[in-house]
């Protein structure tokens, strides 16, 4: 029997399988598998933890459920994802390890959704469909899309123009939108080769957009970056859609510029709390269907990331980060490298 070569310990392990596809692209891995709930993160053995020599994490919500001291062996730490905030960047760094992520998975399916919600927000296809179910007949009319527009020269704001913000600003750009962004990490130029707009300020930009996008990662510095300042700024039927990180908006916030009217809609694929937050104020009252919120809102469950396809990518990618710096020696997609100088 062939040895394995490494070992990594797959925390918060959330597919129904034993990881069949990872093993079979893989035969010289031992993976160890501890499963998490919606939750609960993880327990996980600290025998184990003394012999992996790599961590993933494959929570897009819990944090691993020990420290970066806990696995003296581990070369290596990857989120199994795009966003990394659950991954102790710092702690590892510390150490002199890496920590990376998978952000070359799902770009184009966070996009489509991205634009599907946008879409189903001001195309009214969301709102028509529960108006004939709902009401029948009386339900048949084309007035009960209430966020239906143009979009054909309307414009199309991004907050942070990283891949994902590009693909979605391609999108919109095919609906003959005006694109602009905001995203004080690039650098000059990028303007000048996508041909799209940018603006140096968040106000900025929510006073222009007809349409905002968020695309950013979750850091100290995003975190309730659509707060109340960002929606006092926006232009009136401003309708906005994260798919990014849940508390990059405040919800609190989102709320009070709904119920004035300020913000027409919003499609939120991810929330602050995930799936606490279903009790939120606003959300509550979407669920109860209060009319002032009717057709007005729509989430989906963190879903934007998933197809089949993407999937796959992710499961194989997040293996990959790790065997090619054990293996090789070539480190990718590291998120922490300020800590390694």
């Amino acid at each position: 029997m062939r040895r394995a070569s490494m070992k990594i310990l797959c925390a918060n392990w959330q597919a129904a399988d034993e990881a069949e596809l990872e093993r079979e692209h893989y035969p010289d891995v031992e993976l160890i598998l501890a499963r998490s709930t919606n939750d609960k993160a993880a327990a996980l053995d600290p025998a184990i933890c003394e012999e992996v020599d790599a961590v993933i994490n494959y929570s897009p919500t819990h944090n691993v459920a020990a420290a970066p001291t806990a696995f003296p062996k581990a070369r290596i730490a990857v989120r199994s994802g795009v966003g990394f905030d659950n991954i102790d960047t710092a702690g590892w760094g510390a150490r002199k390890i890496p920590a990376c992520n998978v952000p070359d998975y799902g770009t184009t399916e966070v996009a489509d959704h991205a634009i599907a919600l946008m879409l189903a927000l001001t195309r009214g296809t969301s709102a028509y469909g529960a108006e004939l179910s709902g009401n029948g007949a009386e339900g048949w009319h084309f007035s009960k899309g209430p966020l239906v527009r143009r979009h054909k020269g309307a414009t199309f704001g991004i907050v942070g123009l990283g891949r994902i913000g590009l693909a979605a600003a391609r999108r919109a750009a095919a609906f003959d939108m005006k694109v602009v962004f905001y995203d004080p990490h690039l650098l000059s130029g990028v303007d000048l080769s996508t041909g799209y707009e940018r603006v140096h300020s968040l106000a900025e930009l929510m006073g222009r957009a007809d349409v905002v996008s968020v695309h950013t990662p979750l850091s100290d510095e995003t975190r309730k970056l659509l707060g109340a300042a960002a929606f006092a700024a926006a232009k009136p039927g401003l309708v906005l859609v994260n798919t990014a990180r849940g508390p990059i908006v405040d919800l609190d916030a989102l709320e009070a510029a709904m119920r004035e009217g300020t913000v027409a809609g919003a499609g939120l694929d991810v929330l602050p709390n995930e799936p606490g937050d279903l009790d939120h104020p606003l959300l509550a009252a979407w669920r109860r269907g209060e009319p002032w919120i009717a057709n007005r809102l729509i989430v989906t469950p963190h879903a934007a990331f998933y197809s089949p396809a993407s999937m796959r990518d992710l499961r194989l990618k997040s293996i990959e980060v790790v065997h090619a710096y054990l293996a090789e020696g070539r480190l990718t997609n590291c998120v922490n490298a300020e800590y390694l100088k």
